[in-house]
């Protein structure tokens, strides 16, 4: 089930689960009461990894920017799709794991019945009005037992949650500040994005939408 993008009357019942497939849940509101802790290990996060815009293999640019935090980082350039230790522009090892992040994602994952979880990659994606994320699978990770644990702050977005191919129907999910996707099990390799966001201002975020992925990459 998905809300009207607008109806902020609708908005953040606290930890409300909607079952999108078999193993795919959204958790409205779940990272509401951790959102101060968020933004401020966010903050430091990005001090020392910035945002940057990166480019596909074909060399087209990603029309987010990114960055990553834990002991893997997953980046993008000419050489291909890949985890590095260390990130490439800087050849520092990526920020760690901020402890809110890492509770606010095992939380969640146990909420949507996959105990256990404990991510060593968290991929940090902002987009600005007119960013969006094209259909993909989260297949770089060394294996896909684990789930996709995938926060939202800031401006809302349309998710897109789709089939096994590219080009099957996707249905569309309305997400707003704090809240969370949880995805895996038979779900784990469904193709997913982010439609254009809107043009908008967060009393927090200002004119952007913070995307918090994270994964057990190795």
């Amino acid at each position: 089930m998905s809300l009207d993008l607008f109806a902020e009357d609708d908005l953040q019942q606290p930890t409300r689960v909607e079952r999108i497939s078999e193993q795919a849940f959204v958790l409205r509101g779940h990272a509401l009461p951790q959102v101060d802790e968020l933004l401020t290990a966010l903050a430091n996060i990005l001090n020392c990894a910035p945002l940057r815009q990166m480019q596909t293999p074909a060399g087209f640019a990603l029309s987010a920017r990114l960055s990553s935090c834990g002991d893997w980082g997953w980046y993008t350039d000419r050489n291909g799709y890949r985890y590095s230790a260390t990130d490439p522009l800087t050849a520092q090892p990526w920020p760690a794991m901020p402890v809110a992040f890492l509770a606010l994602a095992r939380a969640a994952a146990s909420t949507a019945g996959f105990e256990d979880f404990v991510p060593d990659a968290c991929l940090i994606n902002a987009y600005a009005p007119g960013a969006k994320m094209s259909l993909h699978q989260d297949k770089d990770e060394r294996s896909c037992t684990a789930p996709i644990v995938s926060v939202s702050l800031g401006l809302p977005a349309v998710f897109q949650f789709g089939g096994f191919q590219r080009n099957a129907p996707a249905q569309r999910v309305s997400l707003f500040h704090g809240d969370i996707v949880v995805w895996g099990g038979v779900d784990r390799l469904r193709y997913h994005g982010v439609l254009p966001i809107q043009p908008g201002h967060h009393p927090l975020l200002g004119e952007q939408r913070i995307n918090l992925t994270l994964r057990k990459a190795r």
